[in-house]
């Protein structure tokens, strides 16, 4: 990944060079590293907003509420996870974040779940990733969605008058790529079970 991070620059700057266009590169550069740090900027009063809306959930008991009502869709997704366990807590949380569309706040519980499930299963020897580990990250990956904060706040950003236009598209595309990546991550494990 560095390489690549490395490379394409490097051939746009020697392609521009060759091309005499080096003025627009160089303007380039400099206006859309401003728009970088003031999107940043923007995103991140609406990451904070909801990873501590999040936290006073968790402390507000609210998040052991919804681990119960999600626990039959973890007891179903995840065979493998102690009911009740640490590692189903934080699978519903992520889910929960997921569902919230919080991509950058679900990621720390995505990683705590994946290492919950490290220590509470037997299957895992450190060496491949277990069946359940396999689900979730596909399942943290193409992210159900009810509401998608992080894509609305950027388009609020980029000066959308309804950045909650999506909402209808998003429900679709979410549950569609969460069922097939679901399945396909469960048809793949079982295939490699075989081998």
């Amino acid at each position: 990944m560095q390489a690549i991070l490395i490379i394409i620059p490097t051939i746009s700057i020697i392609i521009a060079a060759l091309g005499g266009k080096m003025g627009e590169i160089s303007a380039a550069i400099l206006s859309k590293s401003g728009e970088a740090v003031e999107l940043v900027i923007s995103l991140c009063g609406i990451i904070c907003f909801w990873s501590g809306m999040m936290r006073v959930a968790e402390r507000a008991g609210l998040t052991e509420k919804l681990a119960k009502l999600l626990s039959p869709i973890v007891g179903f997704l995840f065979k493998g996870v102690k009911k009740g366990g640490k590692a189903a807590g934080l699978i519903t949380m992520n889910l929960a974040a997921n569902v919230l569309g919080l991509g950058n706040a679900s990621t720390p519980l995505g990683i705590a779940a994946m290492k919950a499930i490290a220590e509470e299963s037997s299957d895992f020897d450190g060496t491949a990733a277990t069946d359940d580990m396999i689900t979730l990250a596909v399942l943290n990956t193409s992210s159900l969605q009810i509401i998608p904060a992080t894509a609305a706040a950027l388009r609020a950003a980029n000066g959308s008058a309804k950045p909650f236009d999506i909402l209808p598209c998003v429900w679709i595309v979410s549950v569609y790529s969460a069922v097939v990546a679901v399945a396909s991550a469960k048809i793949m494990c079982k295939f490699r079970r075989k081998t």
